[in-house]
């Protein structure tokens, strides 16, 4: 298996991982913007960018785009992040060029129709009230919001209703313009595919686009607030927040094996203390957000509302005996959880194309696998145990829904 890499002339690169033992490929286009880079006025419009292309396009129209993928038995999907945003498919690889043609008709020559528009606006505020009524899902960009105020990076990626209702055709085309630049592009393949042939098909479908990369994000500020979130539900869905490195921080791979010990399965800690042992939350775990100059580490916990206080409480001592005692053990048992994590996710093409992608928004360059392996190996107890002291000492967000207060941001 080899990996390649090409750049073209308006910046386009052009990575590929020939995988000749499967008979399919997965491919994508990944841009390096997504909704950290709207304002406050267009919130919400990478996403619905994304919806819209699906909608028809110059040449073919919504139904079609659905009937020309899946008359080859593939499909044709995308999604939108706060730094990133993603149109891929999954082929047979005889299908290659027709994969690629359709995501470059997608983002080359979609029609925004005035009237499609509309409707599809309707679908996205029915996602966004979907959003508010799962409160396992509101919680975390309600905690977004708690950790960021005020900033791009803490406002929801579906937008407001405010937002969504203003966005208009003319919007989207100047994201389109302004965004997808030749320097913010990246055509990721992995599978069976012909590196060379890809590159002559990315020069003919994105050769043209404007170069350069787009325009510059603001700094995340992390400046803990506290957002309650009265309404009724079964359980109290309780958050915190703590601001977590960023992806080329020297304490990344050290805080990452801290919330795998700390909450990241069934033997963490969090788990054995407030579910195994106290019976506290039906739910309880640790995660962390990473960016590339900033991160947010969270804990999340479904409990009892009479439990939210104590289970709060319990979970914020949880992280500071992790952080002062954890054993040797714990942080082996970490780095085989890490390991194994990165080392499964390549297993399909798809996993490949999605990691060759982020490798290269991240850092420019591909890291293979064993260099990530090797890295997190190299990170000792002492490494943890500092890193992880350092970030529970900061201030802390705090969100919760159907909760009473259960603690203030400090």
């Amino acid at each position: 298996m080899t990996t390649r890499l090409t750049t073209l002339a308006n910046g386009v690169r052009v990575v590929t991982r020939s995988m000749p033992h499967v008979e399919t490929v997965a491919l994508g286009l990944h841009v390096d913007t997504g909704a950290r880079s709207e304002t406050e006025a267009t919130n919400g419009v990478a996403h619905l960018l994304e919806h819209m292309v699906f909608k028809g396009t110059a040449t073919r129209s919504a139904r079609r785009i659905a009937e020309e993928i899946e008359d080859v038995g593939g499909s044709l999907n995308a999604y939108t992040a706060r730094d990133m945003t993603v149109f891929h498919a999954r082929l047979l690889s005889a299908d290659t060029q027709l994969g690629m043609e359709m995501i470059a008709d997608l983002v080359r020559a979609p029609r925004f129709d005035e009237e499609e528009l509309e409707r599809e606006k309707a679908v996205v505020l029915q996602e966004l009230g979907e959003a508010r009524d799962t409160p396992d899902d509101i919680v975390f960009d309600h905690l977004q919001a708690a950790a960021f105020p005020d900033q791009s990076i803490g406002r929801s990626i579906l937008g407001s209703e405010a937002s969504i209702a203003a966005l208009t055709s003319r919007d989207l085309r100047d994201w389109l313009d302004v965004q997808y630049r030749g320097g913010s592009c990246i055509v990721a393949a992995a599978g069976k595919v012909d590196h060379d042939a890809l590159v002559t098909l990315s020069e003919a479908l994105f050769g043209d686009l404007a170069p350069g990369v787009r325009p510059d994000t603001a700094a995340a500020v992390f400046a803990p607030g506290v957002i309650h979130d009265r309404r009724k539900f079964e359980q109290a869905h309780l958050t915190l927040g703590l601001p977590a490195p960023g992806i080329h921080d020297p304490d990344f791979d050290a805080i990452a094996l801290f919330v795998t010990a700390a909450g990241g399965g069934a033997s963490s800690r969090l788990f054995q203390e407030l579910r195994e042992e106290r019976g506290l939350a039906y739910s309880v775990y640790a995660s962390t957000t990473p960016y590339a100059d900033a991160g947010l580490f969270s804990v999340y916990l479904a409990t009892a509302k009479k439990d939210a206080a104590r289970a709060m409480d319990l979970a914020v001592k949880v992280l500071g005996e992790t952080a002062s005692a954890l054993r040797p053990d714990e942080l082996a048992r970490a780095k085989a959880q890490v390991r194994a994590g990165v080392l499964m996710s390549l297993e399909s093409p798809g996993g490949w194309a999605e990691y060759l992608a982020r490798q290269l928004l991240a850092h420019g360059h591909v890291k293979t696998p064993a260099d990530i392996v090797a890295r997190i190996e190299a990170v000792d107890l002492d490494i943890v145990r500092a890193a992880s002291a350092r970030m529970i000492a900061g201030p802390y967000a705090v969100a919760d829904v159907g909760a009473a207060a259960v603690r203030r941001a400090a």
